[in-house]
């Protein structure tokens, strides 16, 4: 790995991040450039948000959907580290000029009660370990232009997270089948999108389970008390000053925000 190149790349990232001002697609100028190397970037951007306060409160997961790992042609999710300056709160205002260019996700959000350690978790131990799970709004950005963006480009843009909003009503995940649960993303009272909890790798215990296992093998457990958002139920929502939104989870209940 050419560790300069995973330096300069975090930086610009990162730098990006703060400025709110988008920059060039990385795989532009490094067409050459690994998923392992934009994972270190990745490592990279989150050392610099830690050294300003921040602390590591979960992950989320990626590219769950069939049809977004066919657009940029992987077979296979990615991860990114959920940072406590992400987090907003059920109805909350969120001001879309500390964002570049978010786009809404509907969700379900699992909490830990018990550390995860892989490789060879399996569902039951996912499902085992989990408190409780949670409808949610996780808020995407890119940080590259135009989100011109290969598998590569937003891995290292930190799996391109931008915020996430727990709401809803927390329930364990032995009361519902969340491969059945059904959604409804609203935009300023239009339904736009509906899904449910089996469009996540057929379904969200399969995606807690893939990352517990992935981070597993690079020696990485998964903790008590971390949030894991474990894909979208649907495709992403554009989102601009004035949108109110609401996310509904059947068996879960929902969760709104407002975009100023």
């Amino acid at each position: 790995m050419d560790l300069e190149r995973i330096q300069r790349y975090g930086d610009a990232l990162y730098q990006a991040l703060c400025t709110c001002q988008p920059i060039a697609p990385l795989t532009d100028t490094a067409p050459d450039l690994s998923i392992e190397e934009a994972y270190h970037i990745q490592l990279h951007i989150i050392e610099q948000r830690k050294a300003k306060g921040e602390r590591v409160i979960g992950k989320k997961i990626g590219l769950t959907s069939k049809a977004i790992q066919t657009m940029l042609n992987v077979n296979q999710p990615d991860f990114g580290h959920l940072m406590s300056g992400m987090v907003y709160s059920d109805g909350d205002e969120i001001p879309v000029k500390t964002l570049l260019q978010p786009k809404a996700e509907g969700e379900i959000a699992f909490i830990l009660k018990r550390d995860l350690n892989g490789p060879g978790i399996t569902n039951a131990d996912v499902l085992a370990a989990t408190e409780c799970v949670m409808p949610c709004f996780e808020i995407v950005d890119s940080r590259v232009k135009d989100w011109k963006i290969k598998i590569q480009d937003t891995i290292a843009d930190n799996a391109s997270s931008g915020v996430f909003v727990l709401g809803g009503t927390a329930i364990s995940p032995h009361k519902l089948d969340l491969s059945l649960c059904g959604m409804v993303l609203e935009k300023n009272g239009e339904v736009l999108h509906t899904g449910a909890g089996a469009a996540a790798l057929g379904s969200p215990v399969n995606c807690v389970t893939w990352l517990a296992n992935t981070l597993g093998r690079l020696g990485i457990p998964l903790k008590a008390g971390e949030v894991i958002l474990s894909g979208a139920l649907a495709a992403m929502v554009s989102a601009q000053a004035g949108d109110n939104m609401r996310v509904s989870i059947g068996g879960l209940g929902s969760t709104t925000i407002r975009f100023c």
